[in-house]
């Protein structure tokens, strides 16, 4: 059928050997001017035989490359028309496996400076013991041939072959130029058009097909030299790249010789490979070199939240030109990056801003109140600021707007707890609480099957020391997530160890461990090595605490680069665990172990509070000792401390303060610690406590002083049983009886249900 087809197009029927040339082949031109015949019959005589023969040569190879050009041609008009079918049984039989070597050598030559014919022919007018003698023109020609085959297989279903076909194309191009097209190369070459659109089609036939693998090789592959694209179609080709390495589900390794040729590292995986394609292609939008594509900066999200680099995010969406977002959604953008990474202070400035300046407009954004409501919820100093927010996102929604609702009222009730905790007024605190459990039961009811809202219920009702009913919402909201929740085994613990049954406390930590993943087990080991202390079982508790450590040591080997917030908790989680070990040391009066335990503690964080609760102050350097001196101002009293001058005299004696001094009875020294630890953090209670112990002791002038620091710990955690018993024993003191003896009925009832760690450590929203 091809050779009917050719013959009708060529107008002889008989011989095929004979085909008049194409009116476009410049290869035939090019032998015409030589001065021979198109005939292989007649030629001028020449003196030299040699000469005689590779001009017979010449003219076999001419009229077979016509042949091939004219099923070229031939192959176009078919396509043209949509008959693939025939298109495709013409461009068969073109024998470009035989033609490759004699095109990869006349693109290698158009490369290279021209000189005079005769000297040409004679040096470069063989490849492989074939006769080099084609035109660009020729090339280009058999070039479009490869990509229409391409093509029509494709429309004949036979996407994997098409593939094959249009991978020739770059091979033969990638032979003659294996560093990128040359320069000097013109741009309007319909050679380089031709392969440009291989470039773009290969990629997408390997995926139509589902060979990610070899569509991600060959994107690499087109990116990998300079192949004279111009923007926008590299642009396209990176997107590409970077959207499927982001989706594809497995994972290509770069080739090491993609990376050397573009002078770049190797990525460590498809998404870091991804984020910097991205990181290129928000350059160019932002130099305004390629067209505005929202989808680039959708992607990049995407790829870094992966990754966990969020505060880059942040830094490019800054980067980004006005206008390319309005401002209140850049703002909620930056918000969500900036609260990702773990720094909830900047997000929630940015969402303060955009409302006072919304606010003004009249036109509020609703998800900027909602996620300023939430940010608000995990700090209970910004409860009114939430219940602001959360109330004023409701206005907007209608009595439908169900899920709405309960989202709003899922955070009034969140941001209500801490608020009524925080009251001075009996009558109003607990009216507020009920507004709590009130906001949280609604919400709970018009959303159904939402695990977040009976956590954050179980929360509440467990820090009102309503323990039955957080039991129970708890252990229903594990059942919906399946025990895949690490925040609610961890409150179940807690709730458990509240109603002093330890036992089943630690039994309920192991099944939680067995649940776990084994990033999330750290919190878990810690509270079930709080668990053992609590029982008495103070060896079980130190091995608990070793593992915990080992593999906190082997985590902080692998999160090196890890981001931020990782790091922090990380860091966190250690601090407190050394913490642990030193308070069951100072209880086994091991000082010196304790010693050591706090020695680690302050090498992770020299101004926490925690540690300078239970914290040495031997071997610090003189700097320190001056950061000591100041005036400390707490609960409105202001306390002369000069404790740089004793410890510089008396470095010696200041061996263990904080709690460990406090049970050496070196009050002295044990005050000047606790007076560091609330020059850091002047709400922080336990040192309140403490310290108003040590005054109590000393007696005098300082019990009035006393009775200030345990009103304003009652005041900041009502349900710390330790503060009421300072301040039953302060006001009994004072002879004040009756009201002593309503302290000690709290902090009775308190301590029957105090669990192992606050409740208050735990967010009050569900993370996880």
């Amino acid at each position: 059928m091809a050779a009917i087809m050719l013959c009708t197009c060529s107008g002889d029927q008989s011989k095929f050997e004979e085909m008049p040339r194409s009116p476009e082949s410049l290869a035939t031109r090019d032998f015409s001017a030589s001065g021979s015949c198109s005939k292989p019959g007649k030629r001028e005589a020449t003196p030299d035989d040699n000469q005689v023969n590779e001009v017979e040569s010449d003219l076999r190879e001419t009229l077979s490359l016509n042949y091939e050009e004219a099923r070229a041609l031939l192959g176009r008009l078919e396509y043209q028309r949509g008959n693939f079918d025939a298109a495709l049984q013409v461009l068969q039989g073109i024998d470009i496996r035989s033609l490759k070597p004699r095109m990869t050598g006349a693109i290698t030559e158009s490369a290279k400076p021209k000189v005079s014919p005769r000297s040409s022919r004679r040096k470069t007018s063989q490849v492989n013991g074939m006769l080099v003698h084609m035109s660009m023109h020729s090339v280009s020609l058999l070039l479009e041939a490869i990509l229409l085959k391409a093509r029509s297989l494709e429309r004949l279903s036979r996407v994997t072959d098409a593939a094959e076909e249009c991978r020739t194309i770059i091979d033969i191009v990638e032979s003659a130029w294996p560093n990128g097209v040359p320069e000097g190369t013109s741009e309007e070459c319909k050679l380089i058009d031709m392969f440009h659109s291989a470039l773009e089609y290969l990629p997408n036939l390997w995926m139509k097909s589902g060979c990610l693998e070899e569509a991600i090789t060959a994107y690499r592959r087109a990116l990998a030299r300079p192949w004279n694209l111009d923007s926008q179609r590299s642009a396209n080709l990176q997107k590409d790249l970077a959207v499927t390495l982001l989706y594809c589900g497995i994972e290509v390794k770069s080739p090491q010789e993609f990376s050397q040729q573009q002078n770049l590292a190797t990525p460590e995986n498809n998404i870091e490979e991804a984020i910097l394609l991205l990181f290129v292609l928000i350059r160019k939008l932002t130099f305004q070199e390629i067209k505005w594509d929202p989808d680039l900066v959708n992607h990049l999200m995407y790829a870094l939240s992966l990754s966990g680099h969020y505060e880059v995010l942040a830094r490019h969406l800054e980067m980004l030109l006005p206008g390319t977002y309005s401002r209140s959604e850049r703002w909620y953008i930056l918000a969500l990056c900036y609260s990702a990474a773990g720094m909830d202070d900047s997000a929630l400035n940015i969402i303060r801003n955009g409302f006072h300046v919304l606010q003004r407009k009249g036109k509020p954004h609703i998800p900027s109140l909602l996620l300023g409501a939430k940010l608000c919820c995990k700090n209970p100093k910004h409860a009114s600021e939430g219940i602001k927010f959360a109330s004023k996102a409701r206005e907007s929604f209608k009595s439908h707007d169900i899920h709405f609702i309960s989202a709003v009222n899922h955070f009034l009730g969140v941001c209500y707890g801490p608020f009524a905790r925080s009251s001075t007024s009996h009558s109003e605190k607990m009216r507020l609480q009920d507004d709590a459990l009130r906001l949280l039961q609604d919400a709970a009811a018009m959303a159904k099957y939402n695990p977040e809202i009976l956590y954050s219920l179980a929360w509440e009702n467990a820090m009102q020391r309503k323990l039955n009913a957080a039991i129970e919402s708890a252990t229903e909201c594990l059942e919906m997530v399946s025990g895949s929740s690490v925040s609610t085994w961890k409150l179940l613990i807690l709730v458990l160890s509240a109603q002093q049954n330890l036992e089943e406390a630690e039994s309920v930590a192991d099944i939680a461990l067995d649940e776990a993943e084994q990033e999330d087990q750290m919190g878990i080991l810690r509270l079930k090595a709080l668990t053992q202390s609590s029982r008495g079982q103070f060896k079980s508790a130190v091995e608990s605490f070793r593992i915990l450590l080992a593999i906190i040591q082997a985590k902080k080997e692998i999160w090196k680069s890890a981001p931020y917030d990782k790091v922090k908790s990380l860091h966190k989680l250690e601090m407190e665990a050394w913490l642990d070990l030193a308070s069951i040391y100072t209880k086994l009066e091991a000082w010196h172990d304790s010693n050591i335990c706090l020695d680690k503690a302050k090498s992770i964080d020299f101004l926490s509070p925690k540690c300078w609760h239970v914290k040495d102050i031997k071997n610090l350097k003189r700097t320190e000792y001056l950061l000591l001196s100041s005036l400390i101002s707490v609960s409105g009293h202001t306390i002369e401390v000069d404790i740089s001058c004793m410890c510089l005299i008396n470095a010696n004696k200041c061996t263990f303060p904080g709690l460990i001094l406090e049970a050496q009875s070196l009050h002295q020294e044990a005050l000047e610690a606790f007076s560091f630890s609330l020059s850091i953090n002047p709400d922080y209670v336990p040192s309140m406590v403490s310290m108003a112990s040590i005054l109590r002791t000393l007696g005098g002038k300082s019990s009035s002083i006393a009775r200030t620091f345990l009103r304003s710990a009652t005041r900041l955690e009502p349900t710390n049983h330790q503060a009421w018993m300072g301040l039953g024993l302060v006001l009994k003191s004072e002879g004040s009886v009756l009201e002593a003896a309503d302290c000690f009925q709290a902090a009775y009832e308190l301590l029957e249900l105090s669990p192992i760690q606050e409740f208050s450590e735990q967010l009050p929203i569900l993370l996880q």
